[in-house]
């Protein structure tokens, strides 16, 4: 398969049906770059062929990553997939690929390595002497509930092997596809082990479908909403990112949307635009929206003391200044009206026993 890749964000962009991100620009480790160059007969010009999704190994030793950030309420996460099909173009995952050698661009949505040795590895860490349990955050990276989880099942297994030890886990998804698990996220919820945000970036399915191409559509999300509150799973929104100036204007009806369809609590994450994420998302904003295109990123540096980010702890959720203060007012307006602006139940730890000794065997999809 061929990669174009361009190194200025703004060149000529490659339009591939159900991708999001405009360029495959080198990862910035990258010592070399490739250039798409014309040979005469308009080749740059034609329409380009379809660009499949390629699966790799991740042969990662672990599965649990820990974190000591001051601004997340939790310390240990799991994500079952490097890459996400989802293909969100605002996703502050999109730079992790360039560890892997791959471009923050197209790569990042159509080359996804998975771990086929997921549960092995995830009943190891628990059955150790030395674990202590805290709960887990599963989809804090990449969206363990993408595409591919249709396939794999590698989420589901986890799930299986957190349910059998009572361990507590809290998912984020903005995918449909988490009400294949009810049978397993109703029990856990039953005995405090699960909380559930579905991600709501736009109301607008039009906008949703060239931000966020392969996620579920808007509606869906919230019926996904609905069905889980019947089953008396709790759940809250996400509104993330909140995008200034595109989608700012929606903070209140995507809460009011939420809290009919069941949700029990809110919360929202200014954009952020870490290293290469600034150029693509600035060139998506150019192809699709190019009259808003300057006005949304001055309003985004307004929030980010004059730039494109600042990861600066406990500003980087919700950036700075005016505009952003405008936009945290009327969040906390929006939820204590609808009485959404409470934690969901904390989740239980004392119920955590570690694994049986043996276990399932691993499952190897590269066979």
């Amino acid at each position: 398969m061929t990669f174009y890749l361009a190194e200025n964000p703004m060149s000529r962009p490659l339009i591939y049906k159900g991708r999001a991100s405009l360029s495959n620009a080198s990862g910035r480790f990258e010592k070399q770059s490739t250039h798409p160059e014309d040979d005469g007969w308009g080749s740059l010009d034609a329409e380009l062929p379809p660009l499949s999704t390629e699966v790799g190994r991740d042969a990662s030793k672990s599965l649990i990553t820990t974190n000591d950030s001051p601004d997340i309420p939790f310390d240990r996460s799991i994500n079952p997939y490097r890459g996400c099909e989802h293909g969100c173009i605002y996703c502050f995952a999109r730079p992790t690929h360039a560890y892997l050698g791959y471009s923050a661009g197209l790569d990042f949505e159509t080359r996804i390595l998975l771990k086929p040795d997921a549960a092995r590895l995830l009943r190891e860490e628990l059955g150790k002497r030395s674990y202590q349990c805290a709960p887990l955050a599963l989809g804090s990276n990449t969206d363990p509930y993408q595409p591919l989880e249709r396939q794999y099942g590698l989420t589901r297994r986890i799930l299986e092997i957190l349910a059998e030890t009572r361990h507590p886990v809290s998912i984020v998804t903005k995918s449909s596809l988490i009400e294949r698990d009810l049978d397993i996220l109703a029990e856990m919820a039953n005995q405090g082990l699960l909380n559930v945000y579905l991600s709501v970036t736009t109301l607008d399915r039009p906008l949703a479908r060239t931000l966020e191409p392969r996620a579920a559509a808007p509606q869906r999300r919230l019926e996904t909403i609905a069905r889980l509150r019947a089953a008396d799973i709790p759940v809250g929104v996400m509104l993330a990112p909140l995008i200034p100036v595109l989608t700012d204007h929606e903070l209140e009806a995507i809460v009011k949307a939420a809290h009919q369809a069941g949700a029990q609590t809110a919360d929202f994450i200014l954009l952020r635009l870490p290293l290469e994420v600034a150029g693509l998302f600035e060139q998506w904003l150019h192809r699709h929206y190019p009259a808003k295109a300057d006005h949304i990123m001055n309003r985004i540096r307004d929030s980010r003391n004059g730039k494109a980010y600042d990861a600066t702890f406990h500003q980087r959720l919700r950036g700075s200044g005016h505009y952003a203060d405008l936009l945290s007012q009327r969040f906390r307006l929006i939820s204590r009206k609808l009485q959404m602006d409470r934690s969901l139940p904390a989740l239980r730890t004392d119920l955590f026993r570690k694994p049986a000794a043996g276990g399932q065997m691993s499952f190897d999809f590269f066979d």
